[in-house]
């Protein structure tokens, strides 16, 4: 066991203005994230019905790298006190969750709210508020319901009202004592990482049109819902909505591909925020261009990239309060040469060669490489993108294995908090709290659970998914109770 005491040591970080002031801003917050799937367990308890990841690791247990999936996960939906009691320990200021739309919804449409599933988000926001823990809530992190899912899911213009209606319901249930609010976690992984690749659930590979269809819904879908809040429930309890994208930073890989870099920073990032926090709207006109030649050389007659109609560029522009960061790793890219194969780790409708520097430090997750300045510069290109907004980080965090002293992921927190404080005094970024991904260890998607993220690590092969905290538990508690960034100090 880690003992969580208080140990606070001074780190002076010198730069070109002199020593860094390393205290954060007084009305910065720290907060710790998790996710309905990868928690809950309890796939089918009470009347919840079957989601699709449900149905991909029932089907296809080998699509999971250890063969594993989230039936009881951390058993989240039967110890949720030991969830607050764990964000409790650390004195975080909010905790991040997301709602399970089949538990609330098991038909997948309004027409019938489920008494259990209600009573279960009841007890969790509750609980937090009792402790004076703000609950920020995702409305949707990845499952969705089957039955939706077999009308055509995400590339189903119908999504975008059936979203509507489920976060409307949310709305109704818990905009009361809920005030920060997320439509959708990393809609990227969502479309491309989906239709792309088949990699997530649905294992539904939809090659060059796919992922853009989703796109285009996808945003239609954020914008009915962030306006059903702004026009019925912002007026009763003055909430925020935002939408959480996640970014690779992208850096050249020579100063002759900035340009190629740019193309994948638009692709990754502006394809998912161009239409919502520019004041024209639309696509973003660089990748318009690109993923229209794309696809004639493919031999489509038009772009793969659907247009949007002026109603849908006026229903989507402006539908933010903050703007919600996930933010992990970095990449090089450069031109591909002439007849270069590239394949989905790629970006080939650009023609970008991606790679990894070799000296960047690794992690147990095979995409996940160490490069804490792509934070910093990822933050300074979104205010430059989309103007001086508030920026919230919804998730930062590091994979390891088993071990309660993971002193790599204590140097990962450190490194990026320090890039988010320079972000923040050198560079005029309006930052205002930090989310570690992620409180305890879960069922990491495709890696099931090979890669841990959590400050608390979880046995998953006991009946009570025993929690006990890391090292980086302990020196998260230092940072949110010193309320600057500490020195790691391994004797708490």
């Amino acid at each position: 066991m880690v003992s969580l005491g208080i140990v606070v040591c001074s780190i002076v970080i010198v730069t070109s203005c002199g020593a860094l002031d390393l205290s954060f801003p007084p009305e910065f917050k720290f907060g710790s994230a998790s996710a309905s799937y990868q928690v809950e367990g309890a796939w089918n308890v009470s009347d919840k019905a079957i989601s699709v990841w449900d149905k991909l690791v029932h089907d296809n247990p080998d699509a999971i790298s250890d063969r594993s999936n989230g039936d009881v996960a951390c058993d989240s939906y039967h110890l949720w006190q030991r969830d607050i009691e764990m964000a409790e320990e650390l004195g975080l200021h909010f905790y991040r969750f997301s709602i399970s739309w089949p538990r609330v919804l098991p038909s997948g449409y309004a027409n019938y709210i489920s008494k259990d599933g209600r009573e279960y988000y009841d007890n969790l926001i509750n609980g937090l508020l009792e402790k004076g823990i703000e609950p920020l809530v995702t409305i949707y992190h990845w499952d969705l319901p089957q039955n939706l899912q077999e009308l055509g899911g995400w590339l189903n213009p119908m999504i975008t009202d059936l979203f509507a209606d489920y976060a409307k319901v949310l709305f109704s249930l818990y905009g009361d004592r809920v005030k920060t609010w997320l439509t959708l976690n990393e809609p990227m992984a969502m479309c491309d990482g989906t239709f792309n690749t088949g990699t997530m659930a649905p294992p539904l590979v939809v090659e060059d049109v796919g992922a853009y269809i989703c796109n285009k819904n996808i945003l239609i879908a954020h914008a009915k819902a962030w306006r059903i809040y702004d026009e019925e429930f912002k007026p009763l309890y003055n909430g925020e909505v935002s939408i959480a994208n996640n970014f690779f930073w992208y850096e050249p890989l020579t100063p002759d591909d900035e340009d190629i870099a740019e193309a994948a920073r638009q692709n990754m990032g502006g394809r998912y925020s161009h239409a919502i926090y520019t004041k024209e709207g639309g696509w973003p006109p660089v990748i318009e261009k690109m993923v229209a030649e794309a696809s004639e050389k493919k031999g489509y007659n038009k772009s793969n990239l659907p247009e949007f109609t002026q109603d849908e560029i006026e229903l989507i522009r402006g539908t933010f309060d903050f703007y919600a960061v996930n933010h992990y790793t970095t990449r090089l890219i450069r031109h591909a040469e002439p007849g270069e194969e590239l394949d989905l780790n790629d970006v080939p409708d650009l023609n970008g060669k991606v790679l990894v520097n070799p000296d960047w430090p690794t992690t147990t997750s095979s995409w996940f490489s160490v490069y804490p300045e792509g934070l910093r510069r990822q933050l300074v290109w979104l205010k430059e993108q989309y103007g001086d907004i508030k920026f919230l980080i919804t998730e930062n965090g590091y994979s390891s294995g088993i071990g309660l002293e993971d002193t790599a992921r204590i140097n990962y927190y450190r490194d990026n908090l320090e890039q988010i404080l320079l972000a923040i005094k050198e560079d005029g970024v309006n930052v205002v709290g930090y989310t570690a991904w992620t409180l305890m260890d879960n069922f990491e998607w495709s890696d099931g659970y090979q890669s841990r993220f959590g400050l608390y690590e979880v046995d998953f092969d006991s009946p009570t998914r025993t929690r006990t905290p890391r090292a980086s538990a302990a020196y998260y508690k230092n940072i949110i109770k010193a309320h600057k960034l500490v020195e790691p100090n391994e004797n708490f």
